[in-house]
C-alpha cells in the first residue's frame, strides 16, 4: 500500500423501512476505488475479465496507462488499447515505476509504450482479456503544479470479474498464514516476534475480542497477558493507536505488541469478553460466548480456563458518560474491510474471536465472521490510520509527507494531520525551543496536510465571489486574501487563503475537503464554467516563519521579471519562484502563515520536496533555522488570536461569533450566508474575546466561563503563553459580559469546586496591529 492512496467506497445507502439512513457504511460490491492525484502513479494487478473505470479525465488532467504481461512485456492490447506515446518519467514521481521495471529484469532507462487518455470519451471503462499488471499515471510537469495547469485528481475503480470468498482489503505484504474465524467462535494461533497480525472485520460492525500471552511465560507456567489497565496508563488514552503511544503492555509494563495500522479507531479495553454468566443474567442460558471460546481455543497451549476473560475488544464502540460515568455502548463504527494491524514484540500465543452477541447492538444486531492474516517479520508495513473527510466519504490510509525522508531522522513524535503524518515536536529543541525560534529567528514546518484546490475557467471569479465572504472582484493577480466559506446560516464551513494566479485561475488553500464539495455543488447548481481541481497530496508545502524568514529566502528564491520579486511581496502577496536560478526546482511562494510573525509558505511538486527542504535548511543555518511541530504552532496561533476549526469556529457558530467578522464583506454582492450574517451583525449575541488568566493553570477546551453563578461563555482554545508568562484563553462570551477589563472566572471541577480568575481583553494577545506579519 506504500505510495498509493487506497480508498474504500462509501455511499448513501438510503432509508430502510423504519426511516433509518446509513450514509456512512460502504457498498460491498467487490470494487475497490483509488484516488490518483497529479504526478502520482498506481500499480494494480488485473485478472482476465476484471474491469477498470476512470472518472475525472480532462484535457488538463489526463491519465496515462502502461500495461505488462507476466514476463514484463508491454501489453496494451490486453485492454483493447494501442500506444500513442511513451512514458515520460519527468511527468510524475516515477521512482516506484522505475524500480518495478528493474525488478522485472527490464531496463528502467528504455522507453515504455503507453496510452494517454486526455478526453473522457477516450475510455471510461476498460476490460482485461488476460492477466496483466497495469500502471496508471496522472502526468503533470512539475511547473504545471505550481502555476495551476496540473489539473485535478482522478478516481479509478477496479472491479474483479470474480470475487472468491470474503471481500477483504488489499494485502499489506507477504503473508505467512491467514484464516477466517467463523461467527460465534474463537481461534488461537502462534505469532513470532516481528510478525504482524492483521485482524479484519469482513462485513463491518463486528466485534473481535483479542488476547495475547507471552510464549516464554507459558513455557515457565506463567500467564503473562495484555493488561488493559497497564496499557491505558502507559499510553494515556483508552487504547493505543499508530504513532508514538502505540503499544499493548502486560502487568509488568513490558510491551507485547505495537499497533501499526488502524482503520476503525474505535475499540474497547474496559469490558470483559462476553461471558456465559452475562448471558444467563439476561435470560439466555447456554448462549455461546467469547470467554468460553477463548478458553477452549487456548486450552491446547496449557492456558488455564477462565469464566471471564479480559480482552482487547476490537471494533467495539464504548465510551464513558462524563456525567454518570456509566460505560455506554452502541453499534460498532467499523466498515467492511476495516482492520487493526499489530507487530509482535515478543513470541506470543494469541486468540481472536468473532463475537456471538446478537441480543444488543454491539455487532450491528448481526454477528459475522472475522479474518486474520499473519505477515512475515521482514514485511515493511508503515504506520497508518484511516482518514475520512466526513463520515459518509471515501476512506484513505494516511501517508507519509513528501518531506518525511528528512523529518523522520529528527523526531519520532508524529500525529495524523488529515491524511498525512505531521511532526508534533522535535526533541533536540523541544516545543519551547521551537516557539522561541519562531519568535526570534526562523522556523520551518511541514504544512502539507492543508487542502489545496485550483479553480479554473471563465466563471472562476463568479464562483469564488458566491462561495466566499470577501470581494473576490477586488483581488488582483499575484495577491491573496484570508477569507471564509459559510453556509446559509452564516456558520463557517471552512477558512483559508485564496490566491489569484491569473484572471481566470484561483488557488484555494484551506483546512477541509468540505470546501471542495461546496465549490463543486455551487458550480453545478449555477451552471458555471469553472473546474474545481482537487490537488490532494500533490502540492506539499512548508511554512517558513519568523523575523529571519525573508533573509533566508533571499538566498534561495529566484524570480523571473514577469512575476513579483521576493522583496515586492507584501502581506498575502504570492509569486512563482525557483531554487537559486532559472533552472532550479519551481515553487509557489506566498507571504502568509499561521503564526502572526513575518512568514512565507512554499508550495512545490512532490518530486522537488527533498531538494527544497535541503536548500531551506542549508540557507537557514546561519539564521539558526529550527524545525517546528504542531505543539509549538498551537501556542503561537492562540497568542496571535488565530481561529481553528472545531475550536473558534464549529457547527452552529457564525463568522462573527467565531471572531472572523474582519473577513466578512457585507458590502459586496450576494454570497452564501450573507443574509444571515447581516441579521446577526445587527444584533450580536456572542463575541470572541481573550482572557488573561491570573495563574498558570490551563483550562480545557469547552470549559465554562462564569460571572458568579451564571455561565456567560465557553473557552474555545487555551495555552500557557511563554511571552506573557501566564495562561491565556480565547473564549466565546455573551456580548453583555465582553467589555475589556471585565472580571470573569473559568470553571474547573464541574465549574463549582475550582475557579480560575481571568480578565477580558482583546485578541491578538501579542502584536495587536499585526505589525510583525506586515514588516
Amino acid at each position: 500500500m506504500h505510495g498509493q492512496t487506497v480508498i474504500h467506497d462509501f455511499s448513501n445507502m438510503g432509508f430502510d423501512t423504519s426511516g433509518r439512513r446509513f450514509p456512512g457504511f460502504p457498498k460491498t460490491t467487490g470494487a475497490r476505488p483509488y484516488a490518483l492525484a497529479p504526478r502520482e502513479a498506481l500499480k494494480l494487478e488485473m485478472l482476465a475479465g476484471d474491469l477498470i473505470s476512470v472518472d475525472g479525465i480532462t484535457p488538463s488532467g489526463p491519465l496515462e496507462l502502461a500495461t505488462f504481461d507476466a514476463s514484463g512485456q508491454p501489453m496494451l492490447a490486453a485492454l483493447g488499447l494501442t500506444s500513442n506515446r511513451t512514458v515520460e518519467p519527468s511527468d510524475f514521481d516515477s521512482t516506484r515505476f522505475s524500480d518495478w521495471i528493474a525488478a522485472q529484469g527490464g531496463d528502467p532507462f528504455q522507453p515504455v509504450l503507453s496510452r494517454r487518455l486526455a478526453q473522457a470519451e477516450d475510455a471510461l471503462i476498460l476490460r482485461a482479456d488476460q492477466p496483466l499488471t497495469i500502471w496508471l499515471i496522472r502526468p503533470a510537469p512539475a511547473q504545471n503544479m505550481i502555476d495551476g495547469a496540473g489539473g485535478g485528481s482522478v478516481t479509478v475503480l477496479h472491479k474483479p470479474a470474480v470475487v472468491n470468498g470474503p471481500l477483504l482489503p488489499p494485502l499489506l505484504g507477504d503473508t505467512r498464514d491467514e484464516f477466517t474465524v467463523p461467527r460465534g467462535t474463537g481461534c488461537a494461533y502462534e505469532v513470532k516476534a516481528g510478525e504482524v497480525i492483521q485482524i479484519i472485520d469482513i462485513e463491518g460492525q463486528q466485534c473481535s475480542d483479542f488476547m495475547a500471552l507471552r510464549a516464554d511465560g507459558l513455557d515457565r507456567g506463567d500467564e503473562w497477558i495484555i493488561d488493559s489497565t497497564a496499557t491505558r496508563s502507559m499510553v494515556r488514552r483508552a487504547y493505543p493507536g499508530p504513532g508514538l503511544l502505540d503499544k499493548f503492555y502486560d502487568r509488568e509494563m513490558r510491551p507485547l505488541l505495537n499497533v501499526v495500522q488502524d482503520t476503525c479507531g474505535r475499540h474497547d479495553t474496559f469490558g470483559l469478553a462476553c461471558t456465559a454468566r452475562g448471558y444467563e443474567e439476561r435470560g439466555f442460558p447456554g448462549h455461546v460466548n467469547c470467554s468460553d471460546n477463548m478458553s477452549n481455543a487456548l486450552a491446547p497451549y496449557g492456558v488455564a480456563r477462565r469464566s471471564a476473560w479480559p480482552a482487547i475488544n476490537f471494533f467495539w464502540s464504548t465510551w464513558i458518560d462524563p456525567t454518570t460515568h456509566h460505560l455506554l455502548t452502541e453499534e460498532s463504527h467499523s466498515r467492511p474491510g476495516d482492520y487493526v494491524a499489530m507487530r509482535a514484540i515478543e513470541d506470543l500465543i494469541c486468540v481472536s474471536t468473532a463475537c456471538p452477541d446478537d441480543i444488543d447492538p454491539i455487532n450491528g444486531w448481526n454477528p459475522t465472521d472475522v479474518h486474520v492474516r499473519i505477515y512475515r517479520p521482514e514485511t515493511p508495513i508503515r504506520r497508518a490510520v484511516a482518514y475520512r473527510e466526513k463520515e459518509d466519504a471515501l476512506m484513505s490510509i494516511s501517508q507519509d509527507s513528501a518531506f518525511h525522508e528528512r523529518l523522520a531522522p529528527l523526531t519520532q513524535h508524529f500525529a495524523p494531520a488529515r491524511d498525512l503524518w505531521a511532526p508534533v515536536s522535535y526533541p533536540s529543541h523541544g516545543t519551547l525551543g521551537e516557539y522561541w525560534a519562531c519568535r526570534e529567528a526562523v522556523t520551518v514546518q511541514d504544512m502539507s496536510g492543508l487542502r489545496k484546490y485550483d479553480i479554473v475557467g471563465p466563471d472562476a471569479e463568479k464562483l469564488m465571489q458566491q462561495a466566499t465572504t470577501r470581494n473576490v472582484a477586488k483581488l488582483p493577480v499575484w495577491r491573496g486574501s484570508y477569507t471564509l466559506m459559510c453556509d446559509e446560516s452564516g456558520t463557517v464551513i471552512d477558512d483559508g487563503t485564496l490566491f489569484r494566479l491569473a484572471p481566470d485561475l484561483f488557488r484555494w488553500c484551506c483546512g477541509s475537503e468540505e470546501s471542495g464539495r461546496v465549490l463543486q455543488a455551487l458550480a453545478s447548481e449555477r451552471g458555471l464554467q469553472a473546474r474545481v481541481h482537487a490537488m490532494r497530496g500533490a502540492l506539499p508545502n512548508l511554512a517558513l516563519q519568523g523575523p529571519k524568514s525573508r533573509d533566508l529566502l533571499r538566498k534561495i528564491a529566484f524570480t523571473q521579471p514577469h512575476v513579483p520579486a521576493l522583496d515586492h511581496l507584501k502581506w498575502f502577496g504570492v509569486t512563482v519562484a525557483r531554487l537559486h536560478d532559472r533552472e532550479g526546482a519551481p515553487f509557489m511562494l506566498s507571504r502568509s502563515g499561521y503564526t502572526g510573525e513575518l512568514g512565507y509558505e512554499i508550495f512545490c511538486a512532490k518530486s522537488d520536496a527533498i531538494a527544497i527542504w535541503d536548500a531551506v535548511m542549508a540557507a537557514g543555518e546561519e539564521f539558526g533555522i529550527t524545525p517546528m511541530g504542531s505543539a509549538a504552532l498551537e501556542i503561537i496561533r492562540i497568542e496571535a488570536g488565530l481561529a481553528a476549526a472545531d475550536a473558534e469556529f464549529a457547527p452552529g457558530v457564525d463568522a462573527f461569533e467565531a471572531g472572523l467578522g474582519f473577513a466578512v464583506d457585507l458590502n459586496k454582492a450576494d454570497f452564501t450566508g450573507k443574509a444571515a450574517l447581516e441579521r446577526n451583525a445587527r444584533e450580536p449575541r456572542r463575541v470572541l474575546k481573550g482572557l488573561l488568566i491570573d495563574c498558570d493553570d490551563m483550562p480545557a477546551h469547552g470549559a465554562h466561563v462564569y460571572l458568579g453563578e451564571r455561565q456567560v461563555g465557553v473557552v474555545t482554545s487555551a495555552t500557557r503563553s511563554p511571552s506573557l508568562e501566564r495562561a491565556i484563553a480565547m473564549a466565546r462570551l455573551s456580548v453583555e459580559h465582553s467589555d475589556n477589563e471585565t472580571r470573569l472566572e473559568i470553571g474547573q471541577l464541574d465549574g463549582r469546586m475550582k475557579r480560575l480568575g481571568a480578565t477580558v481583553t482583546d485578541i491578538p494577545f501579542i502584536d495587536p496591529q499585526r505589525k510583525r506579519a506586515r514588516a
